[in-house]
């Protein structure tokens, strides 16, 4: 791919603050996530549970704070490469589930777009926009570090 950095977003989620929300009737979390990153979220938990983080905590949701981290990031990323242009999609029209963490079989993570979101990246990046995504917890924290890169604008 010709091109470099497009734009480059992180974000970090307290634990504890969204563990919270999850549980929350109504939650704006409820329809985020897709139905891979929830089976892959519950097999993380289920394998590694005890051994991630605080006493008390919510193993399977430590894992979707990493995802939120990650979707948060990427429209960040996006956002910059866009920067002077208006929103290819209002933020309140946003389906988050569209912006999928999926991990390989050694889980490395990586970005998978699909439905609207998919369709406008193509249309403001072109069809080879690559997601670098980096995810990690420390403590209370999940943290998600994308870079974006892409053809030059047209």
């Amino acid at each position: 791919m010709s091109g470099g950095v497009r734009g480059v977003g992180v974000d970090t989620v307290d634990l504890g603050a969204f563990a919270a929300s999850l549980a929350e009737p109504g939650t704006r979390f409820a329809d985020a996530f897709s139905a891979t990153e929830h089976r892959q979220c519950r097999e993380r938990a289920a394998a590694r549970g005890a051994d991630t983080g605080a006493a008390g905590e919510n193993p399977l949701a430590r894992h979707l704070a990493g995802r939120w981290a990650v979707k948060e990031a990427v429209v960040k990323a996006w956002s910059a490469a866009l920067y002077g242009s208006p929103p290819p999609i209002a933020p309140d029209l946003l389906r988050w589930s569209e912006i999928e963490t999926v991990c390989d079989a050694w889980g490395r993570p990586a970005v998978r777009l699909s439905g609207e979101v998919a369709r406008q990246v193509a249309a403001t990046l072109g069809e080879d926009a690559r997601w670098n995504v980096s995810l990690s917890h420390d403590g209370d924290a999940a943290v998600a570090f994308v870079v974006l890169e892409a053809p030059a604008a047209r």
